[in-house]
């Protein structure tokens, strides 16, 4: 609720911006192909990433869903090269394992897997409130 409501008053505040420095013609499209267009990207491609994105948020936790925007560049290299035939260089290629490793490294799962748990204790809330006391002698 609260980003359709972000979304419909950041709409209404630019109206005003968009009369003043539109004219009639560039606000109001005249084909029924750029209706299309605008309903199928408002519609199929924000609607279905916010929903996505949000159970992603309510599955995995808002750290693990923030990771997912850096992917971003990895996903528009690749689609620039599949759809618009860019040629990828090695140094793209050198970007994109370095983003994927960089990803792999802040998650932390894959590296818990292959270290039998890491070192890293997990506990619950009330367990480190109880173990508050002796947290300065186990530095």
């Amino acid at each position: 609720m609260i980003a359709t409501g972000q979304l419909t008053v950041s709409s209404l505040l630019m109206l005003p911006v968009v009369a003043i420095f539109c004219a009639p013609d560039d606000i109001i499209p005249v084909s029924g192909t750029t209706w299309v267009a605008i309903a199928i990207l408002g519609l199929l491609c924000t609607a279905l990433a916010f929903i996505l994105y949000f159970s992603l948020i309510a599955s995995a936790g808002a750290t693990n869903a923030s990771l997912v925007t850096l992917l971003v560049p990895v996903s528009a290299t690749l689609l620039g090269a599949l759809v618009l035939g860019e040629r990828l260089r090695m140094f793209e290629f050198a970007g994109m394992a370095l983003i994927l490793s960089s990803l792999v490294v802040i998650d932390g799962r894959v590296l818990r897997r292959f270290a039998g748990g890491g070192g890293v204790r997990r506990m619950t809330a009330a367990q480190a409130v109880r173990r508050w006391p002796y947290a300065a002698s186990d530095i």
